[in-house]
């Protein structure tokens, strides 16, 4: 009778953990999570582990860092800094060091984001006086204005094979997400609402691109067609694919009213939250 009861545990035991390890077998723990957070009284560059095991701050002064990227070899970190007046795209390597300065101009620049070969750093800057997408070269030179309009261009982003750049602008009157080529010709609008749209994710094969729809998570084909709701719950940050596709990552209040950071499943199900502190914790990038 004993054993019997032992054995009953047993399977107890594994039902109930089996959808823990389930859920976290889809996570590749040779990854890692950079991410801007200001629990240290102002917003500085951190590492963790894709779990949010081993945080670590990786920029320490009395400036703003922010908007951290990952490069496609993770062999460099680009972000955006005031540490000089004003900000900067700035790269690092991973451990925080070798920090340098990029941009060098009188205006806002932020929102770095890598050509999947890695030569490449699009971003957003208010050079000729509003927001617009740029491209340099990730030395920094050869800044080229890509969108040239008189609206706001944000949150650039490259498809994986080079081919395309995602990013908000709000020339139509609402932000909406469009999609141009990497030298700025053939700019397309993709999505069409009342809501404003904007941080778009390219889906690992190309073939999706995620976006924040009225502070939800949404998803929809590469051309614009089949929109679909992905998670409900309040989202403030742009959402990141983990390499393989299955895991996704985002920012959101809703639980303590607080940002934090949490990962998903690409169905937007099993949600787990990665940081627990007072301060925001957002812009995560996967790598």
């Amino acid at each position: 009778m004993k054993k019997i009861f032992i054995y009953l545990f047993i399977i107890l035991l594994i039902i109930a953990v089996f959808p823990l390890i389930s859920c976290k077998s889809h996570i590749s723990y040779q990854s890692k999570i950079v991410f801007a957070s200001s629990r240290d009284g102002n917003f500085e560059i951190y590492v963790m582990g894709p779990d949010g095991n081993n945080q670590i701050r990786l920029t320490d002064n009395d400036s703003w860092d922010w908007f951290p990227s990952w490069s496609p070899d993770g062999s460099r970190i680009a972000f955006a800094s005031d540490r000089d007046g004003n900000f900067e795209i700035y790269v690092m390597d991973p451990d925080g060091k070798n920090q340098k300065k990029l941009t060098d101009n009188d205006s806002k620049n932020w929102s770095p984001s890598w050509s999947p070969d890695g030569s490449k750093i699009a971003f957003e800057s208010t050079q000729n006086g509003n927001w617009e997408i740029y491209v340099m070269d990730s030395d920094g030179k050869n800044q080229v204005n890509l969108t040239d309009d008189k609206s706001s261009d944000w949150d650039p982003s490259w498809s994986p094979d080079g081919s395309k750049i995602a990013f908000a602008s709000n020339r139509d009157g609402n932000f909406e997400i469009y999609v141009m080529d990497p030298d700025g010709k053939n700019q397309t609008r993709l999505t069409d609402n009342d809501s404003w749209d904007w941080g778009p994710s390219w889906f690992p094969d190309g073939s999706k691109i995620t976006f924040i729809s009225n502070c939800r998570i949404s998803i929809m084909d590469s051309d614009g067609k089949n929109h679909v709701r992905l998670i409900e719950n309040n989202l403030v940050d742009a959402v990141q694919w983990s390499s393989d596709g299955t895991r996704i990552i985002f920012v959101s209040d809703y639980q303590d009213g607080n940002l934090e950071i949490y990962i998903a499943n690409s169905n937007g199900k099993n949600e787990m939250r990665l940081t627990f502190n007072n301060s925001w914790d957002w812009s995560p990038s996967w790598y």
